[in-house]
C-alpha cells in the first residue's frame, strides 16, 4: 500500500509470512535472527519462495501482528458440547483446521500405512510451555487482572493460601495486581511431578501431607494435542490441537477433540486411545467407547476409595480393575470381544488351584464350599463380560485390554513414543520455553509448529522414499 507503520509493509501475502514463521520455527531462530537472514543476500532464493519481492520484508511487528491476528481469531463462537446433562461447551479452534489439511496432504499422497489409518492408535497428550513472562506469584488468577477500589477490594488468591500475598492498596495496583506479569494474563502456574501413575513408589501415603503441591513449578501454557501414531512406518502426526492455561484440567478439552475427530477425518477407523491417567475420567472414557468405539488404553487413575481392599469383593474390582469375587479372588483376563466390545474374565476356579485371595472375606471360609460357581456345569467357574462399566456403574477402572499385559504394553509405548517425539521436537524448536508474549501469539504459534511438525515429517518421508527407489 505504500506507507510503513509498526508492522512494515502492508500487506504481505499471509502464505508468505506462513512460509517465513515455518522457517523460522523449524530452525528455531527469533525474530530478529529470521529477518537478518531473510535480507541475507545468500537467502534471496527463499525470500523469492516465500513470495517477498524485492527488498519489502515484514518487521518484526509484523511478525508480532501476524501471531497476534492469527491466534485472536482462532476460537471459534461454535463450540461442542461434551457432556449433554451437564452442558459443558468446549470452543471449537479454527487453526485446526491447518492442521487437518497438512494430515490429509499426507494421506492422500499413500504415506500413511493402511492399518495406521484403517485401526488407528490414537494418543492424546498435553504438554506445558513456560511463558515468555516470568512468574513473580504462583496463585496469580483472574481476579488479579481486575480493577480495584476501596468499594470493592480485590481478593487475593495467595493470602487464601496462607501465603503473604498482596494488599493491592497502592496505585501500582489499581488495574491489577502489579505481580500479575501483564503481558501473559492468560498463563497460570501449576505443580507438574512429570508422572501420573497411581502406584507411584514416591506417592506420599499421609493424606493431610498429600494434599501439598508437589514436583516442579511452571507457569505458562499447556497444549493438547491428539496424535496418530503409524507403527509401519515409524512416525506420528497431529490430528487436532489445542492451548490451554498450564493449570487447566485437560479431560472436557481432550473430550471435545475426540468428538470432533469423524468431522475432520471421516474415513479414519479407531482401534484405540492410549492416555495417561489425567484422561481417566468418565467423560473421555464414555466417549471413546461410545462415540468412537474404541478400546480404552487409558492408564489407570488412582482413588482414595481404592486404598480400602475391604471393599473390592463388595464393588466387584480392585485397585487396577481386575474383578474381584465375593470371596476375594481375582478373576483371570479371557480375551476381548470385539463383536460385543467387552472383555471376557473368568473366575477359572482360582479358589480350587492353591492360591490365596487377595482380600480374605471375614466369616467366609476357605477354600469356600457354597460358591455356586463350583458346580460342574460351570467349567470356567463364573464369567464375567465388561463392557462399558462394571456392575456397579462406575468406568473408572474399566479397560478393553488388561492393565500391563504384553499387548497393552505394547499399544501403550507405541502411543508414549509418539508423544516423546513431538516433544523431542518442539523442545529442539525452542517451544518449551514459548518466545512470545500473551495466549494469542502463543497459541498462533503452537498451532503453526503443530503443521510444521507434520509438514516436516511429509518431507522426510519423500526423502526417504526417492532415496529408497532412486528417482
Amino acid at each position: 500500500m505504500g506507507w510503513r507503520s509498526g508492522r512494515g509493509w502492508l500487506p504481505f501475502d499471509p502464505v508468505s509470512l506462513f512460509l517465513l514463521h515455518g522457517w523460522q520455527i523449524t530452525n528455531g531462530w527469533s525474530r530478529t535472527k529470521t529477518l537478518e537472514n531473510l535480507r541475507n543476500p545468500r537467502n534471496a532464493d527463499y525470500a523469492l519462495r516465500f513470495g517477498f519481492q524485492g527488498d519489502d520484508f515484514p518487521t518484526e511487528g509484523g511478525l508480532r501482528y501476524f501471531l497476534t491476528a492469527l491466534g485472536s481469531h482462532s476460537t471459534s463462537n461454535e463450540t461442542v458440547t461434551v457432556d449433554e446433562e451437564q452442558d459443558i461447551p468446549i470452543a471449537i479452534q479454527r487453526l485446526n483446521q491447518l492442521i487437518v489439511q497438512s494430515v490429509l496432504l499426507i494421506q492422500q499422497a499413500g504415506f500413511i500405512s493402511q492399518e495406521a489409518w484403517k485401526q488407528a492408535l490414537l494418543c492424546p497428550d498435553g504438554l506445558i510451555h513456560e511463558a515468555a513472562s516470568r512468574p513473580r506469584c504462583a496463585s496469580v488468577t483472574d481476579t488479579c487482572y481486575q480493577p480495584t477500589s476501596p468499594d470493592k477490594p480485590r481478593p487475593c488468591p495467595a493470602k487464601g493460601k496462607g501465603r503473604e500475598g498482596c494488599d493491592c492498596d497502592t496505585a501500582a495496583c489499581a488495574q491489577i495486581c502489579h505481580h500479575a506479569p501483564p503481558r501473559d494474563p492468560q498463563a497460570r502456574s501449576v505443580y507438574y511431578s512429570g508422572s501420573n501413575r497411581p502406584h507411584s513408589p514416591n506417592r506420599c501415603t499421609d493424606e493431610a501431607d498429600d494434599q501439598q503441591p508437589k514436583g516442579e513449578l511452571f507457569y505458562g501454557y499447556r497444549s493438547l494435542p491428539v496424535q496418530l501414531a503409524d507403527p509401519q512406518r515409524r512416525f506420528s502426526l497431529i490430528l487436532l490441537d489445542d492451548f490451554l492455561p498450564a493449570n487447566a484440567r485437560e479431560e472436557n478439552p481432550a473430550a471435545a477433540l475426540l468428538l470432533q475427530l469423524q468431522s475432520n477425518y471421516p474415513t479414519l477407523l479407531i482401534d484405540a486411545v492410549a492416555g495417561d491417567a489425567g484422561f481417566g475420567y468418565d467423560l473421555p472414557l464414555e466417549i471413546i467407547y461410545e462415540h468412537l468405539q474404541a478400546r480404552r488404553l487409558v492408564d489407570l487413575r488412582a482413588h482414595t476409595t481404592d486404598r480400602d481392599k475391604g471393599q473390592w469383593p463388595i464393588r466387584g474390582y480392585d485397585d487396577r480393575g481386575r474383578p474381584v469375587c465375593p470371596y476375594g479372588y481375582t478373576f483371570t483376563a479371557n480375551g476381548y470381544d470385539r463383536d460385543r466390545r467387552c472383555h471376557k474374565w473368568i473366575c477359572a476356579h482360582a479358589c480350587r488351584q492353591g492360591k490365596a485371595p487377595i482380600v480374605a472375606v471375614a466369616g467366609a471360609s476357605y477354600p469356600p464350599e457354597e460358591c455356586p460357581y463350583l458346580q460342574p456345569n460351570f467349567r470356567h467357574g463364573r464369567v464375567l463380560n465388561v463392557g462399558k462399566c462394571f456392575r456397579d456403574g462406575s468406568m473408572r477402572l474399566v479397560r478393553d485390554l488388561p492393565v500391563g499385559k504384553p499387548e497393552w504394553k505394547r499399544l501403550y509405548h507405541r502411543a508414549r513414543n509418539a508423544v516423546e517425539g513431538r516433544n523431542a521436537t518442539f523442545e529442539r524448536w525452542g517451544l518449551k520455553q514459548l518466545p512470545v508474549y500473551g495466549d494469542a501469539r502463543s497459541r498462533a504459534l503452537i498451532f503453526q509448529a503443530d503443521v510444521w511438525y507434520n509438514l516436516t515429517t511429509l518431507a522426510r518421508l519423500v526423502r526417504e522414499a526417492t532415496a529408497a527407489t532412486g528417482d
